[in-house]
């Protein structure tokens, strides 16, 4: 409870730590939110059985919120996503001139605030790669900024 953990890699593929963390977590009952920006879903899930964990069925207890981004991108560049009215796409800065990033914030913040029937030991966010939001055009400055206020609302 209260702590933060920031995984650098260098030289080594450090991501099955973040298989590790996710089976891990849901295991423990916390709400999971999962910004997954350099895999698909189906990959996680894929990994996430061999290792005992459903993903698909953690996401309809309402126990993991899943950003699928490499969908998101795509769909926001050529227009697919179905917009909610009032809700921006968390990953609007791609399409845009301002690259800050309080639309992803404002979605993780919503996701892992709890609602009065939720019943999970504690809020978890799962980022699987930060420096591909500076490839999707984020300022660096952004980044910096995300991370804690990330950290601030878990």
């Amino acid at each position: 409870q209260g702590k933060f953990t920031l995984l650098r890699d260098t030289r080594t593929d450090g991501s099955f730590l973040v298989h590790h963390f996710l089976s891990f977590y849901l295991r423990a009952g916390c709400k999971v939110c999962f910004v997954a920006l350099l895999q698909s879903f189906s990959h996680y899930s894929i990994v996430a059985q061999k290792l005992g964990i459903s993903l698909t069925a953690a996401k309809e207890r309402g126990q993991l919120v899943f950003l699928e981004g490499l969908k998101s991108c795509l769909d926001l560049l050529f227009g697919e996503e179905e917009q909610q009215p009032g809700q921006p796409s968390p990953l609007q800065f791609i399409s845009e001139r301002n690259s800050d990033l309080k639309a992803l914030f404002d979605f993780v913040r919503m996701s892992l605030t709890p609602a009065d029937s939720d019943s999970w030991n504690g809020p978890v966010l799962l980022v699987d790669d930060l420096s591909v939001l500076l490839s999707l055009g984020a300022a660096p400055v952004a980044g910096l900024d995300f991370v804690p206020f990330c950290r601030e609302a878990v």
